[in-house]
């Protein structure tokens, strides 16, 4: 069932959307913008439905550096308004999708939520699995970064073995691993680098992380540490104690495999100069297939300089 984060100060107005909606989705409800941030942020909702005042400009900013975040620039938000407008038109102000007078909720809140759900679905490419932007959301914030000569690293996450591990404990389990790891880096990322930074799922098991170059190492090397920790818990015992599974290769032989690790490869434009987001995903694949050489979880940062 897909959640939507619901801010209101208002009881009255949040126990009736409630009612409307409980039985479509599920709602987490806030009294303001700050206190619903660590939540959105851990568990990216399908939609945000907040109450706005135009006067608050406190919220509205909260709001406004949330949007323009690029992992939650796909989050739709429906904002709920007095039936009294504002004078003058000031969307420009405010990052949200659409709007819904309060005296309407009772007849109209159902179908808006709906069609903002679909519509961030059709027009937003994420993830259905970790909620992450797709591919073309990632080369466009790559292509982005090099049109504006921002200098900027590039990290390309694979992991190992998890094909095996997916064919033996089946895929429910694989999704939960796909969505612990996406969640991981994730937090990482924003934990070290809280604006300017994307994390980006191009599917399957492989993601991308894009983050200034100073603080990228740390952050591949936290990422490492903590899979390295907590990947074992998908494990049975047994398997757990043996650190390994035995499972059929690509090839259709059975062979023993190690736990998973993950293997990530960084690029950079402090060296070198690019002008097509193909340039540097290329070698950022190459340095993690340099990594991927290593046995378990390990990063591999491109030091090449232009000649």
């Amino acid at each position: 069932m897909k959640t939507i984060v619901l801010i209101s100060r208002d009881t009255g107005l949040t126990d009736m959307i409630e009612r409307i909606l409980r039985k479509s989705y599920r709602i987490v409800i806030f009294s303001t913008m700050q206190s619903a941030l660590d939540h959105v942020y851990n568990s990216t909702p399908a939609l945000m439905v907040t109450d706005i005042d135009f006067n608050d400009r406190f919220e509205i900013n909260i709001l406004n550096y949330m949007k323009e975040n690029p992992i939650f620039s796909q989050l739709p938000v429906l904002a709920l308004l007095g039936d009294t407008l504002p004078a003058t038109r000031r969307w420009k102000d405010i990052l949200v999708e659409d709007y819904l007078r309060r005296s309407d909720v009772e007849r109209d809140l159902a179908y808006r939520v709906d069609l903002c759900v679909l519509r961030s679905e059709r027009v937003m490419e994420i993830n259905p699995l970790t909620r992450l932007p797709g591919n073309i959301a990632i080369n466009k914030q790559i292509q982005g970064r090099l049109d504006r000569s921002r200098r900027f690293a590039l990290a390309y996450a694979d992991l190992d073995h998890f094909k095996p591990f997916n064919d033996y404990y089946g895929f429910s389990r694989g999704d939960d691993v796909l969505k612990m790891t996406g969640r991981l880096i994730l937090n990482t990322v924003k934990g070290r680098q809280p604006k300017g930074s994307f994390v980006g799922h191009i599917g399957g098991d492989d993601f991308v992380f894009i983050m200034d170059l100073s603080l990228v190492e740390q952050t591949a090397e936290e990422i490492v540490d903590t899979f390295d920790r907590i990947v074992p818990t998908f494990y049975d015992a047994q398997d757990k104690d043996r650190k390994s599974i035995r499972s059929l290769d690509r090839q259709g032989n059975m062979r023993k495999f190690s736990i998973i690790s993950v293997s990530i490869g960084i690029a950079h434009n402090k060296y070198r100069s690019f002008t097509h987001y193909g340039e540097l995903t290329e070698i950022a694949s190459e340095l993690k297939g340099h990594a991927k050489r290593h046995k378990g979880s390990c990063y591999r940062l491109d030091k090449r300089q232009e000649p």
